[in-house]
């Protein structure tokens, strides 16, 4: 680890108790702007077609990290300044201006569409015409995506409290609260429902099944436990959205492992193996993708663990997480290039160039296309075959 990385966190644990590690610190943050020199690129014969279905600037996010939502053929979008977007096709069906910078989004469901910001507050708005519909408040400001399902919103605020309000007016359900490491990463990975839980990763370690109806802890797996003298060795947080299939969850921390567990059989554990990541994995049929901290993307027999390749000419290039989909794997990179590579060898089959700026997320599925959002604005939806 860099002597300069070290410098710096150390200056934070003097500030705090309780720190969050900044997205703008080399190695702790694949995404950061500076650190070790990016690999350049090999060269490559595309075996893919790809294409842009279409693409658009929906404005920047000004040092946070956006996705879009997407819900059947709809994509909502936001940007930092405060406008948030419904598109279908790459048409704009509506566009508001909220009246306050956005710092968290999109959540989204049929009816509801939720965005958050740096002063706590939770906005939501009608899917249908983007209407106001109502606004709560949690404790410190949101960073990750609300989630939006059938039992209500969702949202983890940055002190990592998790809340769930009532969809329809707002009305706060829950909330959970656990102690945090001294140090701990900026965390942007938003809860995910799953059957009748909500799982949400946290500091040190831990992947928590909070029961619905009323906020409790049903059930806690560990990912990776703390290790090391130093704040700083001990820092295994999952900054990551878990995966499923079946009855199988998997998860990845930083400074950690991955690991996956079986939710049939109580949450026992299947397999663990060390990795490092804070980008982000992938699931199928039959392998567990993850992208670990140099950004290297690994493939892994989903029920064993055992590597099946590794891709590893993207060393350093700030490697987001990846989506699986039609026999590609795809990945984006901090120049706001997409690497498609070849699902059961890891091979380079294409690469399509964005807008020049990082993409922080995983890209998401729309109808058979790939959708990306870089942090300089730009919305494609992109197809490969």
């Amino acid at each position: 680890m860099s002597p300069r990385l070290i410098i710096l966190l150390a200056s934070f644990a003097f500030l705090s108790a309780c720190t969050t590690i900044s997205d703008g610190l080399d190695a702790i943050n694949p995404f950061a702007g500076s650190g070790p020199k990016m690999a350049a690129l090999p060269p490559m014969t595309a075996t893919a077609e790809v294409r842009a279905q279409w693409s658009l600037n929906v404005g920047k996010a000004r040092g946070y990290t956006f996705a879009p939502a997407v819900v059947g053929n709809v994509v909502y979008v936001a940007e930092a300044d405060g406008r948030l977007y419904k598109l279908e096709d790459g048409k704009t069906i509506w566009q508001i201006k909220i009246g306050q910078p956005i710092s968290a989004g999109v959540g989204a469901s049929a009816n509801l569409v939720v965005v958050g910001t740096a002063k706590g507050e939770l906005l939501a708005f009608s899917a249908a015409d983007g209407q106001p519909k109502w606004q709560a408040t949690v404790s410190s400001e949101i960073l990750a995506a609300p989630a939006v399902g059938a039992d209500g919103v969702a949202v983890r605020s940055g002190d990592n409290r998790v809340y769930l309000f009532d969809s329809n007016d707002g009305g706060r359900k829950w909330v959970y609260q656990r102690a945090t490491p001294t140090l701990s990463l900026r965390n942007t990975a938003p809860p995910v429902f799953g059957d009748r839980y909500l799982f949400v990763g946290f500091p040190g370690g831990k992947l928590v099944a909070l029961a619905l109806s009323n906020g409790a802890p049903v059930w806690e797996g560990t990912v990776a436990l703390p290790k090391g003298a130093t704040e700083l060795d001990r820092v295994a947080d999952i900054v990551s959205v878990p995966v499923f299939e079946g009855s199988q969850i998997c998860a990845v921390a930083f400074q950690g492992r991955v690991a996956c567990f079986d939710l049939a059989q109580g949450g026992a554990m299947i397999w663990a193996r060390e990795m490092s990541s804070a980008a982000g994995l992938a699931i199928d049929g039959r392998y567990l993708f993850v992208t670990d901290e140099k950004g290297a993307v690994h493939a892994l027999d989903r029920l064993s663990g055992s590597s099946l390749w590794k891709q590893d000419k993207l060393l350093n290039r700030r490697v987001s997480g990846p989506l699986v989909r039609r026999g590609l794997v795809a990945v984006a990179d901090g120049e706001g290039i997409v690497h498609f590579l070849a699902r059961d060898d890891g091979s380079f089959v294409a690469r399509y160039k964005t807008d020049g700026t990082p993409v922080k997320t995983p890209l998401l599925k729309i109808g058979d296309a790939f959708l990306v959002q870089t942090s300089g604005g730009t919305v494609s939806a992109i197809e490969a075959q």
